[in-house]
C-alpha cells in the first residue's frame, strides 16, 4: 500500500496562519505605494486633458473649456468641451448640431484623492493660440495656474503629493507637493 498524497489539515492551517501573518505585516508598507500611484495617475490624466484642450482649441479656433464636474470641486473629476456660444458654461449636448457642446473628454472622480486648482473658479478657458485662463476671473488673459494632488487627509508635504504647474504660455511641469511652481 502506498501512503496517501496531499496535505493534512494541520499543515494547511499552519501555512494559512503564516501567510496571514506575513500579509498583515506587509500590507501597511503598500499604502504609500498605492497612494503615490493614484496621484501619479491623476496628474497624468489632468496633463492629458490640458494637452487635449490646447490641441482642440488650436484646431477649432479657441473656446475650449476644461471644467470641474461639480462647481469648483476638481476632486469630482472634470470634462473638456467646445464652448460654441462662448458663455463659459456647457449647454445641452445636441449631437446632430455641428458644432455642438458635447463633451470631448470626461474624467471621473479620482479615488481617495484631493484635487484642487489654486484660486479655482471651476473652469479653464483655452483660446485659439492654446493659452489658458481661469473662467469667471473677468479676464481672458493667459494665467499661470497650479493644481494640487494629494491623498485624502494628507498635506502637500506628504511624499505622495504632487503639483501640476502651468505657466502663462501653457507649459506644464510636474513638481513635488512641497515645491513651489
Amino acid at each position: 500500500m502506498r501512503p496517501a498524497a496531499g496535505f493534512t489539515l494541520i499543515e494547511v492551517l499552519v501555512t494559512t496562519a503564516i501567510m496571514a501573518l506575513l500579509l498583515g505585516l506587509a500590507a501597511p508598507s503598500f499604502t504609500p505605494l498605492l497612494e503615490r500611484w493614484r496621484v501619479q495617475q491623476t496628474v497624468g490624466d489632468m496633463a492629458s486633458s490640458m494637452q487635449l484642450a490646447r490641441s482642440e482649441a488650436i484646431k477649432r479656433g479657441g473656446s475650449i473649456l476644461i471644467q470641474a464636474n461639480t462647481g469648483t470641486d476638481w476632486g469630482t473629476g472634470w470634462h473638456v468641451f467646445l464652448d460654441v456660444n462662448t458663455d463659459r458654461a456647457q449647454a445641452a449636448c445636441a449631437p446632430l448640431e455641428i458644432p455642438n457642446e458635447c463633451d470631448l473628454q470626461v474624467t471621473s472622480a479620482p479615488t481617495l484623492l484631493d484635487v484642487a486648482l489654486t484660486g479655482s473658479t471651476g473652469g479653464i478657458t483655452v483660446d485659439r493660440w492654446g493659452m489658458m485662463s481661469h473662467t469667471g476671473s473677468g479676464s481672458n488673459a493667459p494665467t499661470a495656474m497650479s493644481f494640487e494632488f494629494k491623498p485624502k487627509g494628507k498635506t502637500l508635504a506628504d511624499n505622495s503629493a504632487f503639483k501640476l504647474c502651468m505657466n502663462a504660455s501653457g507649459r506644464l511641469a510636474r513638481k513635488k507637493g512641497s515645491d513651489t511652481c
